[in-house]
C-alpha cells in the first residue's frame, strides 16, 4: 500500500535548500515522489512502507545539514529563532557601524581599530552566523550547494582581508563588510519568515479552528477528553455556541451550524439527525449528540491543510531546474570575476569609474587584489535563488488560503496552471446543476408493495436519485440480501429469495400498455423514470424530478460572458434534459448518457483541441473528472468523485465554479510575475556586481529585498474580489 507522510523541515532558508532536501530524501529505497515546500517548510513524501526505512531518510537529510520532524510547527519555530538571532545581531552590529563611521570620517583614529573590528566581525560571522556557516560546510562536503554557501564564501573572504591586513599585506580591510553581509542576511531571513507567516495566516487559521477538548459519553456519563484521543464511533456531546471537535454525524438533536470558516457561507446551516458536521465549525443554538466518523489526519480540516501545503505545479519544475545549478554557476561567475579583476584591473576600473557619479562607494584607490575581492564578494551575495524558489509555493499558499475561506479546496496545484487555457466547461446535471435532492412526483404500480420494496433496496445506494426513495415512509420493512449497484445503471437485491432491480427505463423495455402510457406521460413532464423489476417483469414505475439550483442560471451566464463554451451531460431522457437545460440557457447538452459515455464525451472534446473543465459529483462522474484537463468536484458528492477532483467546492455551491476559475487564473498570474521579477533581478544584478558597481553590503540588502518582494507580491492576492 502506498502511503503519504508530511514532515516539517528544519534548516531550510532558500530554494536550493529545498532542492537539496528533495534529492536527499529521494536517495532512499521506496520513495515514489517528494515535494519540498520552501514556503511552508514542509516535505510531503509518497512512499512504499514495505521498502522505505525512515531512519535512513532522516540520516540522508541530516547528513547535508537539515532535519525532518513530525508534529512541529516548524515555521513558527524558524521565526522565533530568526527573531532571537536578529536581536543579538543588532546589538553586535551597532558598535561595528559606529567604529566604521568614526574611522572613515577621521573623527577618531586609533591603532587597535582593526583588532576590535576583527573580534566583533568574527562574533557576527562565526558566532551569530554559526548555523549558516555549518550548513554551508556540511552541504559542500556532501555536494549539496545552497544559498548558505554563497554567504559563507562572501563573509569568510571579507573577514580574511582583515586577517591578512593585520599580517602586513597591502589589502583593504573588508572584515566589517563580512559582518554587515551576515547581519543583513539574518535580517532578510527574519523579514522573510515574518512575511511567510503573514502569507500562511489563512492556512494557519485552519489549524486553530478545532478545539483541543471534547466531551464524550462513556458508560452513560459525560467525560472530557483530548481531541487527539477521540476514536471513530465515540459519541460527542456539543452544547450551543461550542465548536464541534471533529467530523461526525448528528445522532440526536437539531441545530444550526456556522460553517463559514470552511465553506465561505455566512448563513448558518440547519442540521438534523443524520446530517454530517465538520470539525471546527460552530454549533449555534441546539444541544446535539454527534457520532465521530473521522479523526486525526482523516478529518476534513486536516486534509485541507495537508493539500494546501503539499500542492505542486508544473511551472515550479522550471524554477527548480534553474535553482539546481544556480549556486555552482554563481560561484563560477564569482571566481571568473575575481580572476578578470586581478588580470585587467585598469580596464574594469575605467568602466566602473564612469558610473562613480551614480555609485559613491566606487573607490579608484583599491589595488587589484582588493578590487577583485570587492567585486567577487558582491557577485556572491547579490545572487538570489530564494526569490525563484519562493515564486510558486508562496503564491499557491496564499491562493489556497483564499480558496479555503471561500469554500474552494485546491487539491492539485497542476490545475492552477491548466486553468488559464480552459475554454470549455462540461457540467453533470444531477447534484451539480440541480440540488441532487429528487422527489417522487408520480408513480404507477401494478403491485401495491413495490413502493416499499424499492425504498428498501435504494436505502443502500448513494446515488442522488436513491434519495427520493429513502424519504418514503414505508408501511412494511423487508430484509434485503445480495445488494449490488452498477454505477449509473441501477441497483438490485434479493427479498425473500426474489430478485428485484431498480433502474432507469425506456419504452423499448415495456410491453404493458398501461405502464407504457404512464411512462410517456412522466417523460413529457420532464421527469426521470425509474422502473422496478421483479425478476425480469416490470411491476411499477416512478417519475422523479429534481429542482435546478437557484444560482445555476446566473453562474452559467457569467461563465458565458467569460467566453466559455457550456455543455451539460445527463443520463436522463431528452425531454427531462431539455427542461433543465432550457432554464439556464444551455444550448449544447447530451441526454441518456451512460457513465462510460461521460468519459468519452470529455475525450471527444479534448481530441477536438478543447481544454476542458468537468464539473460533477457522483460515482459515475469520477472517470470524467479524472480525464478532464481540470476536474471540479462538488464537496457534497460522493467520496470517489471528491478524490477524483482537482478542485473541490466544499458545499457544492455552483457559483463557486466562477470563483475557482478566477482564483486559479489570479494565482497563476502572480506566479508568472514572481518568476519574471526573480529572473529579471538576477539577470540584471549579477553583471552589475561583477563590474564592481555594487557595494557588497548593498548587494546583500538587495538580495534580501528580492525575496521579500516575491512574498509581498503574492500577498496582494488577499485583495482579490470575486
Amino acid at each position: 500500500m502506498i502511503k503519504t507522510k508530511t514532515l516539517d523541515v528544519k534548516g531550510m532558508h532558500c530554494a536550493s535548500c529545498a532542492v537539496n532536501v528533495k534529492k536527499a530524501i529521494e536517495k532512499s529505497d521506496g520513495i515514489i515522489d517528494v515535494n519540498v515546500n520552501i514556503a511552508t517548510n514542509k516535505a510531503t513524501i509518497i512512499y512504499d512502507p514495505t521498502k522505505t526505512k525512515f531512519e535512513e531518510v532522516l540520516k540522508n537529510v541530516e547528513r547535508i545539514g537539515y532535519s525532518l520532524n513530525e508534529e512541529i510547527d516548524q515555521q513558527n519555530s524558524d521565526f522565533n529563532r530568526s527573531k532571537t538571532r536578529i536581536i543579538v545581531a543588532t546589538i553586535t552590529i551597532i558598535p561595528i557601524v559606529v567604529l566604521m563611521i568614526l574611522d572613515m570620517t577621521n573623527i577618531l583614529k586609533f591603532s587597535s581599530f582593526t583588532y576590535i573590528n576583527l573580534i566583533l566581525s568574527g562574533i557576527m560571522i562565526f558566532g551569530i552566523g554559526f548555523e549558516v556557516q555549518k550548513r554551508a560546510l556540511k552541504g559542500l562536503i556532501h555536494g549539496a550547494t545552497n544559498m548558505d554557501l554563497l554567504i559563507f564564501l562572501g563573509t569568510v573572504a571579507s573577514f580574511l582581508t582583515g586577517i591578512l591586513k593585520t599580517f602586513g599585506l597591502n589589502i583593504a580591510d573588508f572584515s566589517y563588510v563580512g559582518a554587515m553581509i551576515m547581519f543583513f542576511h539574518l535580517l532578510g531571513k527574519y523579514l522573510e519568515e515574518l512575511a511567510k507567516g503573514n502569507a500562511s495566516k489563512a492556512i494557519k487559521g485552519l489549524l486553530d479552528i478545532s478545539p483541543q477538548k471534547a466531551r464524550i459519553i462513556v458508560d452513560g456519563m459525560e467525560v472530557e477528553t483530548n481531541i487527539n484521543e477521540l476514536d471513530v464511533d465515540d459519541v460527542m456531546v456539543i452544547r450551543p455556541f461550542e465548536k464541534i471537535p471533529t467530523d461526525g454525524i448528528i445522532i440526536e438533536g437539531n441545530t444550526s451550524v456556522d460553517e463559514s470558516m470552511v465553506t465561505g457561507e455566512y448563513l448558518p446551516v440547519d442540521k438534523k439527525p443524520g446530517d454530517e458536521v465538520i470539525g471546527g465549525t460552530i454549533n449555534e443554538n441546539g444541544f446535539i449528540k454527534v457520532k465521530v466518523t473521522k479523526v486525526g489526519n482523516d478529518t476534513f480540516l486536516a486534509k485541507l491543510i495537508s493539500l494546501a501545503q503539499g500542492s505542486k505545479i508544473p511551472i515550479q519544475a522550471f524554477a527548480d531546474k534553474i535553482v539546481a545549478f544556480f549556486v555552482p554557476a554563481v560561484v563560477a561567475i564569482a571566481i571568473f570575476t575575481f580572476v578578470i579583476w586581478f588580470i585587467i584591473p585598469q580596464t574594469l576600473k575605467q568602466i566602473s569609474m564612469s558610473f562613480s557619479h551614480i555609485f559613491p562607494w566606487i573607490n579608484p584607490g583599491l589595488n587589484k587584489l582588493s578590487a577583485a575581492i570587492f567585486a567577487s564578494v558582491a557577485t556572491l551575495v547579490i545572487a538570489c535563488p530564494c526569490a525563484l524558489g519562493l515564486a510558486t509555493p508562496i503564491a499557491l499558499m496564499v491562493g489556497s488560503g483564499i480558496g479555503a475561506k471561500n469554500g474552494i479546496l485546491i487539491r492539485n496545484g497542476e490545475a492552477i496552471q491548466k486553468m488559464k487555457d480552459v475554454n470549455t466547461i462540461i457540467f453533470d446535471k444531477t447534484g451539480t446543476l440541480t440540488y441532487g435532492k429528487p422527489k417522487i412526483s408520480h408513480m404507477f404500480k401494478l403491485d401495491e408493495e413495490c413502493e416499499d420494496i424499492i425504498a428498501a433496496i435504494e436505502r443502500f445506494s448513494n446515488h442522488p436519485v436513491a434519495k427520493a426513495f429513502q424519504e418514503v415512509k414505508t408501511k412494511k420493512q423487508y430484509q434485503v440480501e445480495d445488494f449490488k449497484e452498477i454505477s449509473g445503471l441501477g441497483v438490485s437485491a434479493k427479498i425473500n429469495g426474489t430478485t428485484f432491480t431498480a433502474k432507469k427505463v425506456s419504452s423499448s423495455e415495456i410491453a404493458d400498455k398501461n405502464i407504457l402510457s404512464a411512462l410517456k406521460t412522466f417523460e413529457q413532464k420532464g421527469e426521470t423514470v425509474i422502473g422496478l423489476f421483479k425478476e425480469n417483469e416490470i411491476v411499477g414505475i416512478f417519475g422523479i424530478e429534481d429542482t435546478i439550483k437557484e444560482t445555476a442560471k446566473s453562474t452559467l451566464n457569467k461563465l458565458k460572458e467569460m467566453g466559455f463554451e457550456i455543455i451539460m451531460i445527463t443520463g436522463d431522457n431528452k425531454i427531462a434534459a431539455s427542461k433543465v437545460a432550457k432554464e439556464p440557457g444551455i444550448e449544447n447538452f447530451y441526454a441518456e448518457v451512460h457513465p462510460k459515455d461521460k468519459l468519452e464525451i470529455v475525450k471527444k472534446a479534448e481530441n477536438l483541441g478543447k481544454i476542458v473543465v468537468f464539473v460533477g459529483d457522483g460515482v459515475n462522474d469520477a472517470p470524467a473528472l479524472k480525464q478532464a484537463n481540470v476536474g471540479i468536484a462538488m464537496g457534497t458528492g460522493t467520496d470517489i468523485a471528491i478524490e477524483s477532483g482537482d478542485i473541490i467546492l466544499v458545499k457544492g455551491n455552483i457559483e463557486n465554479v466562477v470563483k475557482a476559475i478566477i482564483l486559479s487564473k489570479q494565482i497563476f498570474a502572480k506566479i508568472k510575475q514572481n518568476l519574471f521579477w526573480a529572473l529579471f533581478y538576477n539577470i540584471i544584478a549579477i553583471p552589475i556586481a561583477s563590474l564592481g558597481l555594487l557595494h557588497p553590503v548593498i548587494a546583500e540588502i538587495a538580495m534580501a529585498l528580492s525575496s521579500i518582494n516575491v512574498i509581498t507580491n503574492s500577498l496582494r492576492l488577499n485583495s482579490l474580489k470575486f
